[in-house]
């Protein structure tokens, strides 16, 4: 049971109830939410749950928040309400059309929250001169909200309705109508068009969200007037054009969020003047130019994202000394150069850095050593040389769980033992794509918390050692592209994570960074697929039947090896599986018939081998194309339109004569032979005797 958001401390509310209508009332709401109340319930309304009042024990707060109600709200029931001064119903299930009248109807409302539950309908009557706190987000309501609706509103502090459906402009006249606003949020619906003048006029206003709907336009000019801004959040819209130079006024401004839109640009030159700038989020953009060096000034940022931009310049030129408190700097997607600078490792408080994908050169930092608090750390695809000494420093991040130096490395020798230790908490260790030289380092066995492992397209020969497939976490494992042969090990059928369902949350700290791998992002890695990644090697002998045991596996592939023998039917046992690659390679035989049932498969290939008769029909199979068993010339089936011909074996009878005559003809010689075999036998034998 939920505890009293308010408590009444008044002497004289021993003696004295609540009025009778207002009980009524409250007992007809509760019965209709289906909120259990006492039978007979206290006379007093004010020692209810949920409930509170004034001094004449009137009723003003109505709290009820979380409860798992649900039912419809009546409209009429705060006209018996008349002191009623606090609605919280939100995080409940209430539904069916909201009625504006509910609010028009009361004279002294000041605070309403209808958050997160599925009202729906339109905003047209006006709300009442008192309210002071409306939020509606979380809800279907849809629709335009009426100029009218907003009409009286001269007290409204705060306005949200972000995560609805409505559509049409964002209504910047709000400002006109209640100046005093404070907090404006629209962020999450279908609102349309560039943002009209107005805003201006909301000379208190410290915080605006419109993110994710679909404007367009330039940034409102307006709000570089607001001097009282503390947060604009405008991201994944379609602005366009740059930014103002203006925006530097704004010296209250701790978050400026508008990344993922169209702008251009370059940023402003004096952009350091914003102090007590936190978060700086300008990622998926198309700005151009250098980081400005007063940015470098602002030595409250948290949250520095430029990824996915044209940035460029000598990055080594920019000195982070003074941003101690940075916690995640994203500067991958640019045309940044030169070597990762030191003055990073000034950042003491660092947990996420993403460089990848930009010209650095070079080796890492050994100062970066010092950087304990590093979680994620990501420098793929750039020029950097010595992969032994980079794994020498970061193994002493010892809280570091993600590390992506694949494509950065190139033509080098894999690290092998040598003592290696560290990298106790990594999950995720990717060194794919550079070419490295050796055997799977053996010191990788030790990193009993690995999920997530990629050393493909390198160099790496040798077998596949039967360590790395009976480590307890590992979920994805890609070693495609590489020289490894012999045997694939039939231990791969016993992978803990594959096998039983392995929490990839429990133990997964929260990152600031998505994670960015094979061309997709993920936002932890509890989203990603379960994976057995072995393509182009050169591993041959039969297809373990063991591998059907890892019933959570989603991603098989095994193509572009020397594979042989046919498949085994054991692969039906794969059910979550969603794509499976065995091209390329030499086996033989039919498909079992068992693999339709696998009802999740998007995506199969089985082409270039040496398969024979009908293509199995039903379930998935019957979404695939041709493609998925071209070069194998003696199947056949309606997905390769090539009939599979039966021998019709019921004699004609016509057959039944030749038969008959050849078998007459082919019996009469042999008998024949025989009979003079035995004569002349018994002949000789006589005249001997």
């Amino acid at each position: 049971m939920l505890t009293f958001m308010f408590v009444l401390t008044w002497f004289h509310e021993i003696v004295v109830c609540c009025d009778q209508l207002e009980r009524d009332t409250l007992v007809s709401f509760y019965h209709n939410i289906s909120i259990p109340i006492s039978s007979p319930p206290p006379l007093n309304c004010c020692q209810w749950q949920g409930i509170a009042c004034n001094h004449a024990a009137r009723v003003t707060h109505l709290w009820l928040p979380e409860r798992h109600l649900s039912g419809a709200i009546n409209p009429s029931f705060l006209a018996n309400l008349p002191f009623l001064t606090h609605i919280n119903l939100s995080h409940n299930h209430f539904s069916g059309p909201f009625a504006s009248r509910l609010l028009h109807s009361s004279k002294h409302l000041q605070t309403l929250d209808m958050s997160f539950n599925s009202l729906s309908g339109s905003l047209d009557l006006p709300l009442p001169l008192s309210i002071q706190t409306l939020d509606l987000s979380s809800n279907l309501f849809n629709g335009s909200i009426s100029s009218l609706f907003l009409h009286k509103a001269s007290n409204l502090i705060s306005f949200n309705v972000s995560n609805n459906s409505f559509t049409g402009s964002i209504p910047s006249s709000i400002c006109k109508t209640s100046p005093r606003l404070k907090m404006l949020d629209f962020s999450r619906n279908r609102f349309s068009g560039p943002i009209t003048p107005g805003l201006a006029k909301c000379r208190n206003l410290q915080v605006f969200r419109a993110g994710s709907n679909n404007l367009s336009g330039w940034l409102p000019n307006d709000l570089y007037s607001v001097a009282t801004l503390k947060e604009i959040s405008l991201p994944h819209n379609q602005f366009s054009g740059p930014i103002n130079n203006s925006i530097v006024m704004l010296s209250n401004l701790t978050i400026l969020e508008i990344n993922d839109n169209q702008l251009i640009g370059e940023i402003p030159h004096d952009i350091g003047l914003l102090s007590k700038m936190e978060q700086f989020l300008l990622h998926h953009n198309t700005f151009n130019g250098t980081i400005p060096p007063s940015l470098m000034h602002c030595s409250n940022l948290t949250t520095l994202f430029l990824r996915n931009n044209d940035f460029g310049g000598d990055i080594s030129a920019l000195n982070f000394s003074r941003l101690e408190r940075l916690q995640a700097v994203d500067l991958g997607h640019n045309r940044f150069f030169g070597n990762i600078p030191h003055s990073l490792c000034s950042c003491t408080s660092l947990t996420a850095v993403r460089l990848s994908f930009n010209e650095l050169v070079g080796e890492i930092p050994l100062c970066m050593a010092s950087l304990t608090s590093l979680y994620h750390l990501s420098l793929w695809n750039n020029n950097l040389t010595s992969i032994v000494q980079a794994l020498n420093v970061l193994r002493h991040c010892e809280n570091l769980a993600v590390l992506l130096l694949g494509r950065s490395f190139h033509d080098e020798m894999m690290l092998d033992d040598n003592g290696q230790s560290g990298f106790h908490n990594l999950h995720f260790l990717s060194l794919a794509e550079s070419k490295l030289k050796g055997h799977i380092p053996s010191w990788i066995a030790k990193l009993r918390k690995l999920k997530m492992l990629s050393l493909s397209y390198n160099n790496i020969s040798g077998p596949i050692p039967t360590w790395l497939v009976s480590m307890p976490h590992l979920f994805y494992l890609d070693l495609s592209g590489n020289l490894l042969s012999g045997e694939l090990p039939r231990e791969i059928g016993h992978m803990p994570a594959l096998i039983n369902a392995d929490d990839t949350s429990s133990d997964f700290h929260h990152s600031e960074l998505p994670y960015l791998f094979n061309s997709l992002e993920y936002k932890g890695m509890s989203h990603m697929h379960r994976g057995l990644i072995l393509g182009s090697n050169n591993l041959s002998g039969r297809i373990p039947e063991e591998i059907g045991q890892l019933k959570f596996l989603q991603v098989l592939d095994l193509s572009s090896n020397n594979f042989s023998g046919s498949i085994p039917d054991q692969l039906s046992r794969l059910t979550n599986l969603e794509m499976m690659n065995i091209s390329g390679n030499q086996l033989s035989g039919e498909i079992p018939n068992s693999l339709t049932q696998l009802h999740f498969l998007s995506s199969l290939s089985m082409a270039n081998n040496d398969l024979q008769g009908e293509i199995p029909s039903g379930g998935q199979f019957d979404t695939f194309s041709a493609d998925s068993f071209e070069g194998n010339p003696k199947l056949c089936g309606d997905i390769l339109n090539k009939s599979c011909t039966v021998v019709d074996i019921t004699p004609r009878e016509d057959d039944h004569q030749e038969e008959n005559d050849e078998i007459s003809w082919y019996n009469l010689p042999l008998g024949l032979g025989f009979s003079v075999g035995l004569t002349a036998v018994s002949v000789t034998l006589l005249f001997k005797s």
